[in-house]
């Protein structure tokens, strides 16, 4: 399997070596004969080429069997014309990878931040090339405009395409759970927009009659998040909704640090923190890269079920088993959870954990 590493910013270069670190113990586990590259995004590339994110690293991407991406300081960027360029959301359109994949479990060693006595086991799968999101719904141009320095203008795109193969993604992956599936939305204000996501829902739901489809506004779903986790299994959801419930399930379940994120096409698939790159702690042996091994371990699964490669599939539960071994020791946890192990050592313990 040939993976493309690409660092990036902050916590980036910490975090991703960790990934690497642990899944060069798995191929040693496992025989799985890994092959790392690496590409500068981010900063460096910005230094280097004058740009954060070159055509030749979307179209080098391409070839590779996975790709691990680090965090990336979006904020701080240039505007785009000066060489900007938001590197998630140029793999996300430049691959299509449409399919945000955010898991989100309790722990019983771990506290959480519910209610006493709540667990939660759920996923929630985001559509990441539409939306909202300026920078990716326009074919040419950008999203947003401010026609006085006192008016701004945000335009959303939703697709019938878009919007029925997020969704038959999210009903394959209930066929492999609990069978539910609930769709967020806003219909009640959103009537074309988000009426158009639920038709395509309810659409796509008729080929899975074994599964059970319900749906929630947005707003009632943060709420029953906190209440009644419980109730969910897959959750559906278009870019700007499923960004922001999947940051409170996995706060609700822990912590940030400790969700795992892929983003998924029909073809490739990258594996990428779901938390920001914390600049302030860079470089300080200090990042939590939890999010990060197990993001990689979600791209080894995905890896072995579009190959058909069963031992890859072994190899990813084995890293969140190892994960979870070194997670129940207090004392073999990074600062962010109470422990005093730094970024370096807490993978070199999980590596240490795998059994072959």
């Amino acid at each position: 399997m040939r993976i493309l590493v690409l660092p990036c910013d902050g916590i980036g270069p910490e975090i991703t070596s960790a990934a690497v670190t642990v899944l060069n113990s798995l191929d040693k586990a496992f025989g799985l004969d890994f092959e790392f590259d690496y590409e500068d995004v981010g900063f460096k590339s910005l230094e280097k080429y004058g740009t954060t994110l070159r055509q030749e690293s979307l179209d080098k991407a391409k070839t590779y069997d996975g790709i691990i991406l680090g965090t990336q300081s979006h904020a701080d960027y240039p505007a785009p014309e000066k060489g900007g360029r938001n590197v998630s959301a140029g793999f996300r359109i430049g691959l299509d990878l449409y399919a945000n994949v955010r898991p989100a479990r309790t722990r019983p060693f771990l506290t959480s931040n519910m209610k006493e006595g709540k667990t939660m086991d759920l996923v929630i799968m985001r559509e990441a090339t539409e939306g909202f999101y300026p920078d990716r719904n326009m074919t040419r141009g950008w999203g947003e405009v401010m026609p006085s320095p006192d008016m701004a203008l945000s335009t959303r795109k939703i697709t019938r395409h878009c919007s029925e193969r997020i969704a038959r993604k999210a009903f394959e992956l209930a066929m492999q759970r609990k069978k539910k599936v609930t769709a967020i939305h806003k219909a009640n204000s959103f009537h074309m927009t988000d009426g158009l996501f639920l038709e395509a829902v309810r659409t796509v739901a008729k080929e899975f009659p074994e599964v059970q489809l319900d749906d929630l506004l947005v707003d009632a779903s943060t709420a029953h998040l906190v209440r009644n986790p419980e109730r969910f299994d897959v959750l559906v959801a278009t870019n700007f909704y499923g960004d922001i419930i999947s940051d409170l399930a996995s706060e609700l379940s822990g912590s940030l640090g400790l969700a795992g994120s892929i983003m998924a096409s029909d073809t490739h698939c990258c594996a990428q923190a779901q938390h920001g790159s914390a600049p302030d702690i860079q470089n300080q042996d200090k990042a939590n890269p939890v999010s990060m091994i197990l993001s990689a371990a979600m791209m080894l699964a995905w890896y072995a079920e579009k190959h058909n490669q069963p031992k890859f599939l072994k190899a990813a539960d084995e890293i969140s088993r190892a994960v979870d071994e070194v997670l129940e020791n207090p004392a073999t946890r990074t600062p962010d959870l109470g422990g005093e192990c730094g970024t370096k050592a807490f993978a070199e313990k999980v590596a240490a954990a795998i059994r072959s």
